[in-house]
């Protein structure tokens, strides 16, 4: 039987790893897709999967990652919506097509509740499927599913994003930069804050008007609302959750929105619920985003051909050297694992 190569999560004696295997070559059913996988890329959420404090219900032993691209190599009998030879991704809750998120979409999570994408071949459901542009590369586009998706929803979470409109994005990570490259096409103004004066001239360079280094400036909800002569932004899309939630309302305008989108400092925050009577605020999370915004999003990107930016490219053999990147909080981008060439 012919082999293939697969990373999976294994738990053992309360710790958890990533390990490489030799497992058997699947093939597909009547609607399923065979896809050889060219690259994958990281978000925060593996790196807590891999620490074990990822906080949903996973699959053990799961092979994961939710976001990659590669080529179909073969399709079940059924299969009408990609052939053979086609570049693709897979959205990340492979049965959320379109609609509000409900309950049932976690049971398909792509990484976590069913097996993902680390591995030189992977099997899903034709309906998952998302066809990348000619544009772009096999590492652009494995870097687009959660965070890239992510971004676009947040941006217009409770209303869509209008031009002139003001929105605050945290760091340098994949969502943050989505944020900054999307919220420029709808013709809004971005400010945004990050821990490194190195990195702010990357952030100015893709577009932010301006750019609070909180390293040096502890107090930046003061600066963004100097920056918007004490009215707030419209919009801020909140990354780490725990160290920056109060700080995130208190920049944020009367009847402004606070979407929720990451946890990388953990999960409390202490948002008093003063802070959002007294400002009107509307405070959301936002769960990535199903297949239809996926497609939605990738029309406006080619559109205006957007790339996205990649901090890093690891060969296979080096996937645990990608996640210590990600670990170390200097990137600027997606870090992205090449898995076959």
């Amino acid at each position: 039987m012919e082999q293939m190569k697969a990373v999976r999560i294994i738990t053992a004696d309360s710790k958890t790893s990533a390990e490489l295997r030799d497992e058997p070559l699947p093939s597909p059913g009547r609607h399923e897709v065979l896809i050889k996988m060219r690259a994958v890329s990281l978000n925060y959420r593996d790196t807590a999967l891999l620490r074990g404090e990822y906080p949903l219900p996973t699959k053990k032993d799961v092979v994961p990652v939710s976001d990659g691209a590669g080529e179909v190599v073969a399709a079940g009998k059924n299969v009408t919506r990609v052939k053979k030879g086609d570049r693709v991704t897979v959205s990340c809750f492979a049965n959320w097509t379109g609609g509000p998120f409900t309950p049932d979409y976690h049971s398909n999570s792509v990484g976590f509740s069913i097996d993902g994408m680390l591995a030189e071949y992977v099997l899903f459901y034709e309906d998952a499927i998302v066809p990348i542009p000619d544009y772009m590369t096999y590492a652009e586009a494995a870097s687009l599913p959660c965070a890239a998706v992510t971004a676009w929803t947040a941006l217009n979470k409770i209303e869509p994003l209008q031009p002139g409109q003001t929105v605050l994005v945290q760091g340098t990570g994949g969502v943050s930069l989505f944020a900054l490259q999307f919220a420029k096409i709808f013709g809004a103004r971005v400010l945004a804050i990050t821990s490194s004066d190195e990195k702010a001239a990357k952030l100015k360079e893709l577009g932010a008007e301006a750019v609070v280094n909180y390293s040096t400036c502890p107090d930046w909800d003061r600066e963004i609302l100097a920056l918007t002569d004490g009215k707030g932004v419209d919009k801020v899309l909140d990354i780490a959750g725990e160290k920056t939630i109060a700080k995130s309302a208190a920049s944020t305008k009367i009847t402004g929105v606070v979407v929720v989108v990451g946890f990388a400092s953990g999960f409390g925050g202490g948002l008093p619920p003063v802070d959002i009577l007294v400002r009107t605020l509307t405070v959301t999370g936002s769960t990535i985003g199903p297949r239809i915004d996926f497609e939605a999003m990738l029309t406006a990107m080619q559109k205006h051909e957007i790339r996205p930016v990649i901090d890093r490219v690891y060969p296979f053999a080096e996937y645990r050297e990608a996640y210590r990147r990600l670990e170390t909080g200097q990137h600027v981008g997606k870090i992205v694992i090449e898995v076959t060439h």
